[in-house]
């Protein structure tokens, strides 16, 4: 059986499902990188990715109902 959670706010202070949790395949991932990544090179992804978001024009969002 699937438990459906919403891990953005159950799992905050770590995750509640543990061996069990559908995203387990990304912790593999999110490790390699770590440990292949010096900070350095985190901080230049992150101020690209910044840069990248100021750069992009102004989305306005209007909602259905008024």
């Amino acid at each position: 059986m699937e438990t459906e959670i919403n891990c953005a706010e159950a799992c905050v202070n770590g995750c509640v499902l543990g061996d069990q949790c559908p995203n387990r395949e990304y912790v593999k991932q999110a490790s390699e990188f770590m440990e292949t990544t010096s900070l350095d090179q985190m901080l230049e992804i992150a101020e690209a990715a910044r840069l990248k978001k100021l750069s992009e024009p102004t989305q306005w969002v209007i909602p259905d109902e008024i």
